[in-house]
Formats: C-alpha cells, structure tokens, sequence
C-alpha cells in the first residue's frame, strides 16, 4: 500500500472512537472486482482427468414478500450453460436440515447496536427447525470461532451474549476473513449457507478480494448479507461535503455485500429498523432451508468457467402469471471438466 494510504488508515484509527460514520468513510477502499476464470492447479509431472457428469445447481423461488415458492416442478425451470439451454437431468425439492453460520463483524458499526433492539439475531436462531445446525465466528483482523455447529439454538443464543464488540479496531478484512471461513467449511458435507452480519467495509489487500468473488460464483456456500449500517444513516452532522462523502462510503458497503451475496446464489438485505429486521431474519430461517436442486450435463470439457442462469418459465396459456414476480437465486457459475490429454 501507498504511504498516504497508511497516513489514510492512521487517521481512520484516531477517529474510530469518536464517529461511525468517519469509520467507514476513511476505511472503506472497495476494489474492483476479476471475475477471471479460476484455475485448477495441476502437480508437476501428473496428469490429472476430471470427469463430471453432472453440474450440481441449488435454487431459491421466492415469491414478492420474499417467501418461498413450493410446488414448483422440473419443467417449471429451464437452465442456461453460458446463454445455452441445458436439458435437466436431476430434480428434487429440498427440505433437509441447513447448517447455517452467523458470521459477525466485531467493529464500530455492530458495536453501537449490540444492546440494541436492532441487534436481534437470535430471531434467526429461533426460527431455524430443530434438526438446523447453528454455528458462530466474529472477525476483524481476521475469524475467529466462537461456536461450532450445534443443534443446541439455546447455547448458540447465549453466546452471542457474551461477544466482545470493540469500537477501535484498525482493520476490517471482510474479503480475507470469507476466504479464511470457506477454507474452514470446504471440509464440511451437505449444504451450508452463512449469514454475514456486517457494515460492509473492508480493508482486505487488493487481490483477496478479486479472487473471492469467482470463488463463490463456483463454491457451495450461500452468503446472506444483512447491511447493519442502515440505522446509522440518518446523521446529519459535518458539512455538506463530508455527509456526501459518507453517503458514497456507504452505499459502496452496500455494493461490496450485494456483490458477495449474488455471487453465492444468495441474497443481500438492508433493514433500517427493528420491524425490518425481524422480517429479514425471519426470511433467512425459511431459505437457509429450502431449495429446489437442478442438474444438468455440462455441454464441454473445456476447462474453463461457464456462467448459470435458471429461469422459472411461464405458461403460455396464462394471461396473468404471478411467476413473472418470482426471484430466483442460484450460485453463478462452474468450473468444466478439462479436456482430457
């Protein structure tokens, strides 16, 4: 990093303890983001043949309240290889138990709401099924696990009580602290969903960030991203420049979180008071869970990365389909088979 960067960083410190807002104005860097073909490093002198048969999609219908659509059935869907349609070769409704981690940012933003009534996460808790795993990480610097995974909700509840929130932090590494989480849940089965609970700022180095979002876009781990920088907005102190300056940090938070979220195949939300998040919580519980799950052949083994899109598709004989309101979410790419040597 430059020098005036460090003097930059020097300065955000000092005022940490004295405005949110200049915490994330002065920490807030987001980079440009590659979404570069990621590469499947061979070992010298082995030739390695992958055979995939098929590509393993996990989708989420929910309808305009953002709740999710069930009794959608294979022909209802139609998969895109690279703008491509793609026969479906597997298709299930999903309703299996979520193994969720709460991922929690531990500066200046979380540590104002923490005894707040907007600081609810245990409504998610409280709205998983009793077979739905729990876990808990906090991070700045870098992750730290506070809980492993439990179906005990009550002890998960009683550990976000006991979570340190610090004002002072110099940095919040969000892109380096998720590549660290992946590592950790890339040795666990099954679907896996986190639910980051963050302001959006990160002070990672340039390339952790570029190669975290094709990571996603063909990983197995959904990310959820609740905004808690919404209730902080409304401050109108400073001048003119400075509350424009503020302003463009945090909806470039915003773009950072969206980003990670679509990537996953997953959803990012901005709740501004206790009713929305509530709601948002409330949401989360029933989509960490249900998912309908697609597949398909891939068309080529070329080795590179292939886009994903999947459509729920209207009949032609309705003059009105609700379906046209529907979202879908699914992760945003894979990886093909390299051609064989």
């Amino acid at each position: 990093m430059t020098s005036g960067w460090t003097d930059l960083r020097r300065l955000w410190w000092r005022r940490c303890s004295v405005s949110v807002s200049a915490c994330i104005l002065f920490a807030l860097t987001l980079q440009g983001i590659s979404v570069a073909a990621q590469e499947q490093p061979t070992p010298a002198g082995q030739s390695i043949r992958v055979d995939v048969e098929r590509v393993n999609v996990g989708v989420i219908v929910t309808d305009s309240k953002g709740n999710f659509v069930e009794g959608l059935q294979r022909e209802d869907f139609q998969i895109l290889d690279s703008g491509n349609p793609q026969p479906t070769t597997d298709f299930a409704p999903v309703d299996a138990p979520a193994q969720v981690l709460l991922l929690l940012e531990a500066g200046p933003a979380v540590y104002l709401l923490q005894d707040s009534h907007l600081f609810v996460a245990d409504a998610l808790l409280t709205g998983l099924s009793p077979g739905d795993r729990a876990a808990i990480a906090v991070y700045n610097n870098a992750p730290t696990a506070v809980v492993d995974y439990t179906t005990d909700k009550r002890a998960v509840e009683a550990a976000l009580d006991t979570i340190q929130f610090n004002l002072g932090y110099g940095n919040l590494n969000l892109a380096q602290s998720l590549a660290t989480v992946l590592d950790w849940l890339a040795r666990i089965p099954g679907k896996k969903s986190i639910v980051l609970i963050a302001s959006g700022v990160d002070t990672s180095p340039d390339a952790t960030m570029q190669s975290l979002l094709p990571r996603l876009q063909t990983g197995d781990v959904r990310i959820f991203s609740i905004s808690m920088s919404g209730p902080l907005r409304n401050g109108k102190k400073g001048t003119k420049q400075q509350i424009l300056q503020t302003q463009q940090a945090f909806d470039q938070a915003d773009a950072w979180l969206k980003a990670l979220s679509d990537a996953s195949g997953g959803r990012a939300y901005f709740p501004l008071n206790a009713k929305a998040f509530d709601e948002t919580y409330r949401q989360i519980a029933q989509l960490v869970r249900h998912e309908y799950s697609l597949a398909f052949a891939p068309p080529s083994a070329d080795g590179a990365v292939h886009s994903i899109d999947v459509k729920v598709i209207s009949n032609a004989d309705k003059s009105k389909d609700s379906r046209a309101e529907y979202r879908v979410d699914h992760r945003k790419a894979y990886i093909a088979p390299k051609p064989p040597r």
